[in-house]
C-alpha cells in the first residue's frame, strides 16, 4: 500500500470516527457521509455538472461569446441556419443565437438567485415563527399562506408584474412574492415535529427567549428540507420567469431572456425552427439539472437513508 493510500485511509477514518473530538470535525465528517451518498447517485451528478456549467457560462459570458447579443447584422445576416459561423443560427435582426444564450444565462441565474435570497427567508421566518408561536398567530399567518396558495403561481405572479410594471426587477419581485408560502408550510411543519421536544425544552429551562429558540435552535433544523425544497423549485422558478419574458413583462428587449427569444421566434416556428428551438433547449436542460441536483440532495440530507 502506497503512502498516498495510506494517507487517504487515515483522513477517511478520522471523518467517519464513531467520537469527534471537535464541533468542527464533527461537521466535516457529516459533510463527507452526506457527499458520499450524493455522489453514489449518477443523476444528482448529472445534475450539479449542469449547474456547474451554468454558472461557467455565466461567469464567462462576455469571453464565450463571439457575437454582441444586443447587436445584429439584419442585412446579411437575417434568419441564417446554424452553421460553423454562427452555431445556432441567427434570429429576425441577424443576431447570433449561441450569444444571446449565452449572455442570458446571466439573467436566468440572477433570477434564480434573487428569488431563492428573497422568498426562502421569507418563508422560513413565517413558518417556524407560526410553527412555534401556535394559537391565533399560527392561525393569522397560516391563513394568510393559504390565501397565496389558493391562485395558480403563474397567474398570481402575472397580476403583480401588471401591476408593479414590466421589468426583469419587477418579475424577481413578483416571483419571489408567490413562491415563499410552500416553504412556510415546510418549515411550520419542521418546527411542529420539534417545538415540544427535550432539545427544545433544555433550551427553555435554560432562559432563552422564544426569539433566540427560533433563530438559534429552530431555524438551522429545518434548513436541510428547506434546501431541497428551493433546490426542487429552481426549475419551476425558471419556467415562471420565462413565462413572464414570453408575454412581454419580464426582461424587456433588446435583453438577451430566454423566454422572451421563444416568444420572438414563435413566428418562424415552421421554417427558421432555431429561433424558438435554441433557448426552449437551454431552458429544458437546465430545469432537469436543478431538478437532479434536487432529487439528489433530498436523497443525501435525508437522515432516513442514512442507513439504507
Amino acid at each position: 500500500m502506497s503512502a498516498a493510500e495510506r494517507l487517504t485511509i487515515s483522513r477517511r477514518e478520522w471523518l467517519l470516527t464513531e467520537r469527534p473530538s471537535s464541533r468542527w470535525q464533527a461537521r466535516l465528517g457529516r459533510a463527507y457521509v452526506t457527499w458520499q451518498r450524493f455522489r453514489a447517485n449518477r443523476l444528482a451528478v448529472a445534475g450539479l455538472v449542469i449547474i456547474l456549467a451554468l454558472l461557467f457560462v455565466a461567469i464567462f459570458a462576455d469571453q464565450l461569446a463571439p457575437y454582441s447579443p444586443v447587436i445584429g447584422d439584419l442585412k446579411h445576416a437575417r434568419l441564417q441556419p446554424p452553421s460553423l459561423q454562427h452555431w445556432f443560427g441567427t434570429d429576425d435582426l441577424g443576431r447570433d443565437i449561441y450569444s444571446r444564450l449565452v449572455c442570458g444565462s446571466r439573467l436566468t441565474l440572477f433570477v434564480v438567485v434573487l428569488v431563492a435570497i428573497i422568498a426562502a427567508p421569507i418563508g422560513l421566518l413565517v413558518g417556524t415563527v407560526a410553527g412555534y408561536a401556535g394559537g391565533w398567530t399560527d392561525a393569522v399567518l397560516m391563513r394568510i399562506t393559504d390565501i397565496f396558495l389558493a391562485f395558480p403561481h403563474l397567474i398570481l405572479a402575472l397580476a403583480f408584474v401588471a401591476a408593479l410594471g414590466p421589468g426583469i426587477e419587477n418579475a424577481v419581485l413578483a416571483i419571489a412574492i408567490t413562491s415563499w408560502p410552500p416553504y412556510a408550510r415546510i418549515a411550520r411543519a419542521e418546527t411542529l415535529t420539534v417545538r415540544n421536544s427535550d432539545y427544545i425544552k433544555a433550551v427553555q429551562l435554560m432562559g432563552a427567549s422564544p426569539l433566540r429558540i427560533v433563530l438559534r435552535h429552530i431555524m438551522p433544523l429545518c434548513t436541510s428540507s428547506l434546501i431541497i425544497r428551493v433546490t426542487l423549485d429552481m426549475a419551476g422558478i425558471i419556467l415562471v420567469a420565462a413565462g413572464l419574458g414570453f408575454v412581454g413583462l419580464g426582461a424587456q428587449p433588446p435583453l438577451p431572456e430566454w423566454g422572451a427569444m421563444i416568444a420572438s421566434g414563435r413566428r418562424f416556428i415552421l421554417d427558421q425552427w432555431w429561433v424558438a428551438a435554441a433557448p426552449g433547449l437551454a431552458i429544458l436542460a437546465v430545469s432537469l439539472g436543478f431538478n437532479l441536483l434536487g432529487d439528489g440532495l433530498r436523497d443525501a440530507l435525508d437522515p432516513r437513508s442514512a442507513d439504507q
